[in-house]
């Protein structure tokens, strides 16, 4: 008869709810299938028998002790491995075997103790064969009781402590059986044994563990008939303890701690995983954070760059237009107007007195600032993959235990921006992109101009603009031969001639800031652009991945609250 019908109805649903909520957080966490088949079986367990796990070393007499307690030789006892899989041993009118699954073997006999209980053996801890310990350590979760069987001869030996660690984890109520006591003659030895054991166990499971030295070799023969080698068995202590210490109401307690314990130890192990991937993908949020301000930085440093160097630029223009403006007080002027009939002369001079090395200034302001774009594009990039080479190595090693496909595709994002910006790093040409930025410009000044453009520098084009200018200009001069009819055309003459290089300067300065202008918004939205399209999948990646892990951990953590709220409750039954 299962133990359902007498637990608190309560209690047992809002177990049932939570262990069912968490089992939902645990699949969207992508927590492994043995994970949560563990937890899934632990809430099936609510529904069986009480369950006694017996482990230990192989040889500690595990078989031997199930057999004294259910007073007949149920199981077979040697000192060689004899239990290669679990069995589940349960009440039954007869002696009977059937397998319920790999490694799994029910065994059946008309035993009273096994009506209200399930005792399963298990193999040796330490049993030459892996397999064995592997099948105990994936079993002993659904236990309700663990009985810890040691040997009086080798007590808690190291693979004993290493076990009993794995079973603390998992939130196990732990008795510890030492078991042929009557291997030691002496009552201090005795004595001794079980100090050492109470001691270690106290240390690993930090509480204070019952501890009963038992021979169950010498309660089995007491059993069947030897009744004087009982009390030198010790065996009676145990027994009341598991009928009378281990009563109803306690295996009801037990009962229901059981799969919380086991939903416990899986929330932990996962909000653990979870918090490492969160302290990564902080990390990760922190570069691409970085990369954007950085992104934002470069942005407005080139403004304020560009700015600076098209002020210089300006400024050549306008102190050309100023000794364009002294050459017209000095030249249109009643005291030359015999000059100004010399329009040859006039070219030669405004040329050589006001243009001078303008175009050439102007060409070379345009290369430096042609250089300084590709330059600070390329250190831009370089800074991105040093960034990203940084960060790599900063979480180099971390999360081993995460799930693969996370770890996954975060190493292969991080890895493609790496590789991407080492990419362009490695096959940039800093003298073909000054050439293709240079060639535009050109393009774009000769057509503002309305000239022919072939393999000519700026400066050329610059200088073709500067001669139609100076035609321009000496042929207002020239047209003050009209000077003979009155004084007053001279001075409008010249104030015209300073309009209209005014008007030329102006013109030629929009054409070089618009063109330049928009070769320089082109080729930053295009640097910015390309390392933002480098940086997307990644980024999306992380801020996604950041948002599923902390919906998560919070989660869990909620889960973690109400299981202990839980535990509280039930161990006020």
């Amino acid at each position: 008869m299962s133990l359902l019908k007498r637990k608190p109805e309560a209690l047992l649903q809002e177990e049932r709810q939570l262990l069912g909520d968490l089992r939902e957080v645990l699949l969207q966490a992508g927590v492994d299938a043995d994970a949560r088949r563990t937890l899934e079986e632990s809430i099936l367990q609510l529904d069986d028998f009480f369950l006694i796990v017996v482990v230990g070393e192989f040889n500690a007499g595990k078989s031997a002790l199930i057999n004294a307690l259910l007073g007949e030789r149920v199981l077979a006892e040697g000192v060689t491995p004899t239990t290669t899989q679990v069995n589940i041993l349960r009440y039954g009118e007869a002696h009977a075997q059937k397998p319920l699954g790999e490694h799994l073997l029910e065994i059946t006999a008309p035993v009273d103790l096994l009506r209200d209980l399930s005792i399963v053996d298990t193999p040796g801890t330490n049993a030459i064969v892996r397999e064995h310990e592997l099948i105990t350590a994936k079993f002993a979760p659904r236990a309700d009781l663990v009985l810890f069987v040691t040997s009086a001869d080798r007590p808690f030996s190291e693979s004993e402590r290493a076990f009993m660690e794995k079973l603390r984890a998992w939130g196990k109520k732990i008795v510890l059986v030492v078991n042929k006591a009557d291997l030691l003659e002496q009552p201090e030895d005795l004595q001794k044994v079980v100090a050492f054991v109470q001691e270690n166990a106290r240390r690993l499971l930090d509480v204070e563990p019952e501890v009963f030295p038992v021979s169950a070799k010498l309660a089995l023969r007491a059993k069947q008939g030897e009744r004087p080698l009982w009390e030198a068995s010790r065996f009676e202590a145990l027994e009341r303890y598991i009928s009378e210490t281990l009563d109803q109401t306690e295996r009801i307690r037990l009962k229901l701690l059981n799969p919380l314990g086991v939903g416990e130890r899986l929330a932990r192990q996962q909000a653990e995983t979870l918090k490492k991937e969160l302290q990564v993908l902080e990390g990760d949020l922190e570069v691409i954070e970085r990369v954007e301000r950085q992104l934002e930085e470069y942005k407005a440093d080139m403004q304020r760059g560009f700015e600076l160097r098209m002020a210089e630029i300006d400024n050549i223009l306008l102190e050309m237009e100023q000794r364009a403006r002294n050459y017209f007080e000095e030249t249109i002027r009643l005291g030359r107007v015999i000059d100004l009939f010399n329009k040859k002369r006039l070219r030669e001079e405004f040329q050589q007195q006001v243009i001078g090395d303008v175009p050439q200034q102007i060409e070379a302001k345009v290369e430096k600032l042609i250089d300084w774009l590709v330059e600070t594009d390329l250190r831009q990039w370089q800074a991105v993959h040093e960034h990203l080479a940084q960060h790599r190595e900063k979480y180099a090693g971390q999360m081993l235990e995460a799930p693969s496909g996370f770890r996954y595709d975060r190493d292969r994002l991080v890895e493609s921006v790496g590789r991407r910006a080492k990419e362009v790093i490695s096959r940039y040409d800093k003298e073909k992109e000054a050439r293709t930025l240079a060639e535009g410009t050109q393009a774009a000044v000769a057509a503002a101009a309305a000239l022919e453009v072939g393999a000519i520098g700026l400066g050329a084009i610059i200088t073709a603009i500067a001669t139609t200018m100076t035609a321009d200009i000496t042929g207002i001069a020239a047209a003050s031969f009209v000077a003979v009819l009155g004084l007053f055309v001279i001075p409008a003459r010249r104030k015209q001639a300073t309009a209209e290089m005014h008007r030329k300067v102006s013109h030629l300065r929009h054409s070089l800031s618009t063109t330049l202008r928009g070769q320089f918004e082109e080729t930053m939205q295009a640097n910015m652009a390309e390392i933002q399209e480098a940086m997307a999948p990644y980024a999306r990646f992380v801020r996604a991945e950041h948002k599923r892990a902390s919906g998560l951990y919070q989660a869990l953590n909620d889960l973690l609250s109400r299981m202990e709220q839980l535990k509280a409750r039930v161990a006020r039954l």
